[in-house]
Formats: structure tokens, sequence, C-alpha cells
């Protein structure tokens, strides 16, 4: 094989060993599109080169050593831009300045390499050195070259100074090697002692590649820790094996048994045995020298677990928790924060809340959707989030800026969720370590497990932090109900006040217009057109009458000033009496009243009190039943109960009318109480469903609970088509014993109307 033969092979297959490299930048970007699009270009770039020079070499260029020189040096030149640009890229730095300053720099060298400003080949001489035009050109590609390649490392080395991050910190530091090898490369280059191939730039274009393509590369820290470690200790081994044999062969050498064979396998014994504590030794010592720090994971959540365990306060277990995890990673700071899980508009969120004492800098909370890049993470994998993948990941690309920066004020370096019944609960942020160095794998799994016990004990403390919480809010809604309570009184005995007021005030000048009216209507010399009139304004008066009696009596109920002036009443006479007193009605309304009452002991009750009491309670029964309707009054003695200790009587009040719903049953009672769908203008106090002053029923459960009785309403529920009717139930006491009459009424049983 020719020696041209060989160089071509040699080459090509160099240019080949590209495209493994080449591969791996089109088929994985991990976040870096623009920067793994460059530096494709520059590996595809630099294969041409390398393939062009290996047809050179083999023949099949005809081309000069200068012009191939020239050739190479321009590729340096190109190479160099192409880096730069994928480095600005990489760092996320702005290009397009750059990619014009690169262009203009390639057309001022053809401009000085044609002559077109016709400066003649000699541009500058001293007799001693000389400056030639064609010179000048290849010294003005030199310099950007350098300008390019050294612009490139200054922004790597910027980048790795301004991150916080040591996972990205150690990403920038593999560029170090990189340019180191293009400067070595492309300087032999330039001196003519360039190596055919560049095959020191062809190492640096695939550990580029390899960065690029690379989210996470091995620590160069760790990794140059690990190989001290054991040369160190390979060297401790080597020196201890020299010395033990040359020892014995000094010390043994004279006894006629001695086998240097056997010898060198006791050494090598020995050695096997100490093996396993010198490189632990020597692990220490390396990690001093390297600043690490050294941690038992085991013996780091036995600790963890018993000092969490019991604590139930939320501000104590994060103040521990945190305290605990800082203290055996040595880490800058750190927080807990509650996920609070909610439901806005059909869309689930999480609310994360930091758990801070009081008068610690309070943390704004952050709102994350369900569909939320961090969120979903963080429920699907359930493992922690590095904030290096959080700024750098293309899954974490759709995040919002204000989102992030949330995130980044909290200046921490790794997220930890807390899980409990598959439940994101919880979550911890850790800031960096106080030594610079990155999170290892072996940290994250131990801050995991950590996670874990933390999610039982954080549980628990949410339990009693919501119970507190509920106690705290329960206590206040106790206020504001109590201030609610007090508020009401006011405005009640406000409303009692004025209603005392006014049925004082107006019943003078009412009493004074109905004996002045009743004196016109007697006047007989008056037209009948008058009398009318004067009829009309006496029912009206008289009503008005009705209504501001009822006022006073309610004001007396409310001031607590209503005493029955009580005497043995023949409560059926009195009903018949009322029945009487509204047969006209019951026509009006072809209405029938029917009174079922027995031979009943009289009660001992205030007459006048008991007859507007069954007359409140027949107008309602009228009032809210419809025409053709039948009313019915019912009564039968109490024996043996509890409320009566002598006995008691029990009226019933039923009709066919439209029912009282279940939910007003009890507020019927109320004063001023009107059904909502009644109107509220003045209407006859007797027609159906018409309103009324809403008194009637208020003032009469304050006449029976005066007498010692109870009131109350029975119906099958409320209903204008079916009419259930309803049930009015009075209950008054007997006298007592001692000074009981043994008087009784007489039975009445009657229609009316």
């Amino acid at each position: 094989m020719t020696p041209q033969l060989f160089n071509l092979i040699a080459l090509i297959i160099l240019a080949a060993l590209h495209l493994p490299a080449l591969a791996q930048l089109l088929g994985r970007r991990a976040g870096q599109d623009a920067a793994a699009a460059l530096f494709s270009v520059y590996l595809i770039f630099n294969m041409l080169l390398t393939a062009a020079e290996g047809f050179w070499r083999g023949g099949q260029l005809m081309l000069s050593a200068q012009t191939a020189l020239s050739a190479q040096i321009f590729g340096a030149f190109i190479l160099s831009i192409l880096a730069f640009i994928a480095i600005r890229y990489f760092v996320r730095r702005p290009v397009s300045g750059w990619i014009i300053t690169g262009v203009l720099w390639g057309a001022v060298f053809f401009v000085i390499r044609s002559n077109l400003l016709r400066t003649g080949e000699t541009l500058w001489t001293n007799g001693n050195f000389t400056l030639a035009s064609d010179q000048l050109a290849w010294i003005w590609l030199e310099i950007g070259w350098a300008i390019f390649t050294f612009g490139a490392f200054a922004n790597i080395r910027s980048a790795h100074n301004r991150s916080r991050q040591p996972l990205l910190r150690n990403r920038l530091n593999y560029w170090t090697p990189v340019f180191l090898l293009i400067l070595i490369n492309d300087v032999l280059l330039f001196i003519g002692l360039g190596i055919a191939g560049n095959p020191l730039r062809l190492l640096a274009a695939v550990v580029g590649a390899m960065i690029i393509v690379t989210h996470d590369p091995p620590d160069l820290r760790e990794v140059a820790r690990r190989i001290l470690t054991y040369v160190i200790t390979t060297l401790v081994i080597l020196i201890f094996y020299i010395a033990g044999t040359t020892a014995s062969q000094t010390v043994f050498n004279a006894l006629p048994l001695y086998n240097p064979l056997l010898v060198g396998a006791g050494i090598a014994l020995i050695l096997a045995l100490i093996f396993t504590s010198l490189l632990a030794a020597v692990r220490r010592v390396v990690n001093r020298w390297f600043n690490l720090q050294e941690f038992n994971p085991s013996r780091t959540l036995h600790a963890y677990s018993e000092q969490i365990s019991n604590i139930l306060d939320m501000q104590r277990l994060a103040s521990v928790a945190v305290g605990l995890i800082i203290e055996a990673m040595d880490i800058s700071r750190g927080f807990l924060f509650l996920v609070d899980p909610d439901i806005v508009n059909g869309e689930k969120l999480y609310r994360l809340r930091a758990v801070r004492n009081q008068g610690e800098r309070q943390i704004r909370i952050a709102a994350l959707r369900n569909d939320h890049p961090i969120a979903k993470y963080f429920t699907a994998e359930q493992r922690p989030l590095l904030q290096y993948d959080l700024d750098l990941l293309p899954a974490f690309r759709s995040v919002t800026q204000p989102d992030r920066e949330w995130f980044n004020r909290l200046e921490a370096e790794v997220y930890l969720p807390i899980f409990s019944k598959r439940e994101w609960i919880g979550l911890f942020a850790l800031g960096a370590k106080i030594a610079g160095t990155r999170y290892t794998e072996e940290d994250l799994v131990t801050l995991s497990a950590l996670a874990n016990q933390t999610a039982v004990a954080l549980e628990n403390a949410r339990l009693v932090d919501n119970l507190v919480q509920l106690n705290t809010e329960l206590r206040q809604a106790y206020h504001n109900l109590d201030k609610a309570n007090r508020d009401l009184e006011r405005l009640d005995q406000t409303k009692s006040d004025f209603i005392s007021i006014a049925s004082h005030e107006l019943r003078t000048p009412l009493t004074t217009i109905i004996g002045y009216t009743g004196m016109l209507i007697e006047d007989q010399t008056l037209p009948a057109s008058v009398h009318s009139i004067l009829a009309n304004i006496s029912k009206g008066t008289l009503r008005l009458h009705e209504i501001m009696d009822s006022m006073f009596d309610i004001a007396q109920l409310d001031a607590r000033a209503m005493q029955p002036h009580v005497t043995p009443v023949d409560a059926a006479a009195l009903i018949r009496e009322v029945g009487a007193g509204i047969e006209r009605t019951l026509r009006e309304r072809r209405q029938v009243l029917t009174l079922d009452i027995p031979s009943l002991p009289m009660v001992k009750a205030d007459p006048n009190l008991l007859k507007k009491l069954f007359q409140h309670l027949l107008n309602n029964a009228i009032k809210f039943t419809p025409d053709d309707g039948k009313i019915k009054v019912e009564a039968h003695q109490i024996i043996n109960d509890s409320d009566f200790l002598n006995g008691g009587v029990e009226f019933i009040v039923s009709d066919t009318g439209i029912g009282i719903a279940p939910e007003s049953r009890e507020i019927i009672f109320s004063k001023f109480y009107q059904p909502s769908e009644l109107n509220k203008h003045s209407t006859s106090k007797t027609r159906f469903k018409g309103s009324g002053a809403g008194l009637g029923l208020a003032l009469s459960k304050g006449i029976v609970e005066a007498h010692g009785g109870r009131i109350w309403a029975e119906s099958a529920g409320y209903d204008e088509e079916k009419f259930p009717g309803s049930q009015f139930h009075v209950t008054l006491p007997l006298s007592d014993a001692n000074d009981r009459i043994a008087l009784w009424g007489n039975d009445v049983k009657l229609q009316i109307g």
C-alpha cells in the first residue's frame, strides 16, 4: 500500500468518525435545538475539511502545500465563527450582530486578499521586515479566528460565573477542554506544524457534541475525585508492595527456605485485606481536599424519623424538618410548602402555601393548574425536580414567566414533592449546597426518602392545623353570630318602640275620628250619599283601629307587659260568639264553619285576649281557604300531660285551604311575616290570600304563651291545586288544684255559614 493511499484511507476514516457525534446532535437535542443545529454544521464542515485533506494527501486533489495550508486556515476561521454562534445559542445570548460581524470579517479578508484597494504587494517595510498585502489578509483572518475563539470561551466563562446552579456550571466546565484542544490544534496549524487530519479538533468536536446532547453530564469534580482516589490508593499499594518485597528480600534472603513467590503472595494477601479500609481512608482525605461533606444516609433517615414523628404543630414541623435537612446536607436554605387542591370553574388547582413562622418573610401563594407542566411532572413522576431541569428542559418551556419568577425568587435548586395516598400534599424547596457542589443521585434518593417520611407527619399536622383553623373560624362565626343577634335585638327593640309609640299616638286621633263619624251617621238630616261615605269611613277607621289594637298588643308582648286578667271562661261559648261575629264573612265566601266542642272544664283566661286569639285564628283560616271551603273548630281535654300538671284543654282550628310549607311552619308566627307570593297592597282582611298587617299569628302566639300554653301548626304541605289544608293547635292549662273552680261549660255543636 502506497503512503498516499494509506493517508487517504486514514483521513477518510478520521472524517467518518464525525458521524456518530453528528447522529447524536441530530437525534437528541435536550432543549438546545439551535446550538445542536449550528454544531451539526460545524461537524459537517470539519468532516469535509478532513475528507478534502485526505484526498489532497492521497493525490486526488492537485494543490500546492501552501494552498492546502491556506484552505485549512480559512476553514479554521469559518469553524471558529460556527463554534462562537453555537456557543451563543447554547448560553442563550443574542447572535444576530455576531453573524453580521463574521460575514463582514470574511468580506474584508477577500478584499485584502484580492487587493481590490490597489495598495500594491508591499504594504510596509523597514528594511528588515516586510508586510505584504497577502500576509495582511492571513493575519487579519487569524485575528478574526482569535476573536471568535476566545470570545466563545469568554461567553462560556461568563455564563459559568453568572450561574448559581452547580449542574449548569459543571456542564459549562466541559467546554474548557474543548477550547483547549481547538487552541492547540489551530496554533500548531498556524505555525506550520499542524497534525494531519486535525485529530485534536475532531476530539474537541466530539466532546462539544456530547455537551450539547447530554443534559446532565458526569460531575467533573466527582470524576476527578474518583480518579485521584484510585490513583493515590494504587500508588500506596504499589509503594507498600515494593517496600514489603524489598524488606523481605533483605531480611529473609539468607534463610534456606526463602521463596520470593510465597513472600509476594503473602504481601498481596495483606494488601487485599486492607484494601477496603485503605480506600475509605484515601476517600476521606480526598473529600477533605475537595471540600466535600460526608454523611451517612441511614443515620440521617433514622434521626429525621425520630425527631419529626410526634410533631403536630405545622410551623414547628416545618422548622424542624427543614432544619434537619439543612444541617445534614449543608444546604443554604429550605422551605416547606403545603399543597392545597381546589376546584375552580370545574378545573383542579394546586395552591402552594408556604409554612412560615410569624415575623418571617411571607411568600405569595402560587396556583398551578392540573395541566401545568410542573404539576403534571410532580403528579405523574413523583420524583424530585431540579431548577436546572426547570430552566432548560423542553418539557417546561410552556411555564409562564410569572411562574418562573415565583420559583426563581425562592433561589432553590431542588424541589421534592411529598405524597400521601397518591395525593400531592406538600413540597420541599431546597437551596444550593454551601460548598457549591451539585446534588448527586444518592443525595436525591436520600431526600426522596426524607420526603416520604415527612408525609405522615405532615398529614397529621395538616389535620391538627385544619382543626385549629376550624375552631378559629367557629369562634369567629359565633362572635359574628352573637354580634348579629345583638344587632337584631337592637333592631327589634327599635321596631317595638316604634310600634308602641305609633299605637299610642294613633289611638287618640282614631278614637276622635270614630266618635265624630258615629255622630254624623246618626244625623238623619244628611243626604243618603253622605251617609254612604260616612259608613265607608267608619268601616275603614274601625279596621285601622283593629290594626292599632293589634300593634298595641304586640308592643305589650315585646315589653313583657301583657298581664292577662284571668277568670273562669267558657271557651266553647266564647268561640261560638266569635263564630257568630264572622257569619256574614262566611256567607260572602260561601264557607262553612263547624264547631264541635264537647263539655269541658272552664279555663282560667282573659276573655278579651282569648276572644282575640280565636278571631285571629278563624280570620286566618278564612283568608287562606278558597270559596266553598270548610273550617272546623274542635276541642278535647288534656290529661296526664307533662307540660300541664293539672290538665289542660286543646283546641284545633282546621281548614281546607292552601296549606303551609314545612319550612314555614315556624316563621308564620313571626311579626309582619307575609308569604312571598302575596301582594303587598292593603286588602280585605278575609279576602282569599289577601294581605294584612302580618300580626295575627304573632299576636296569637303571644296570647297563648302569656297564658302558659302552646300553639303550633300542622300541614301536609303547600298546594294551591289540591288544598291539603292546615291545622292550628292551641293548648291552654287549667287552673291550679288549690283554687280550681269546678265549673263546666256546655257542649257546642253547630254550623255557621
